[in-house]
């Protein structure tokens, strides 16, 4: 299934969790927030909030600045 990923273009397998979009993204879970149509999806419900066809993710990387 096709979804947008920080504004790009992913295909996905149906029934695919926030975790397992992080792991086919090979992108590490520490010092990230993520947000699924504008709305935040908590770290301790990525393994269970299932991801939807047409679905915008917004995949955050934390910054240290000063």
């Amino acid at each position: 299934m096709k979804i947008s990923v920080n504004n790009q273009s992913k295909s996905i397998s149906k029934n695919s969790s926030v975790s397992q979009l992080l792991k086919q993204l090979q992108q590490p879970e520490n010092g990230i927030a993520v947000a699924i149509n504008q709305q935040i999806v908590t770290k301790t419900d990525w393994e269970n909030k299932i991801i939807n066809t047409g679905d915008d993710i917004l995949i955050i990387q934390a910054t240290q600045g000063g």
